[in-house]
């Protein structure tokens, strides 16, 4: 699999700053009720933004981009012969 950045600057600006955010607030009220799991869940969550954002990889966004590919779409035109569609996916980052 060939990783390559498929998130724009800005996108990961914003993934870091939200995902520490997130890992601040989380690991904040871990400390008051460790009990909790959600909010290890959070903090998890919150790590994994942080490291996308870095990485400027995101699997998600990766998994819409190649959905082509994943459904084997294929059309068929007037003389009923298979067309395969090369319609590029939109990502405005």
């Amino acid at each position: 699999m060939n990783i390559k950045p498929n998130i724009g600057i800005v996108n990961a600006l914003i993934r870091i700053t939200c995902g520490l955010t997130l890992v601040a607030c989380s690991t904040a009220k871990l400390t008051k009720k460790p009990w909790r799991e959600s909010y290890m869940i959070l903090a998890f969550l919150g790590a994994m933004k942080v490291a996308e954002g870095i990485v400027r990889f995101c699997p998600i966004t990766a998994l819409f981009e190649n959905r082509q590919d994943l459904l084997g779409s294929k059309k068929q035109n007037e003389n009923g012969e298979e067309v395969i569609s090369d319609i590029l996916p939109y990502n405005p980052s």
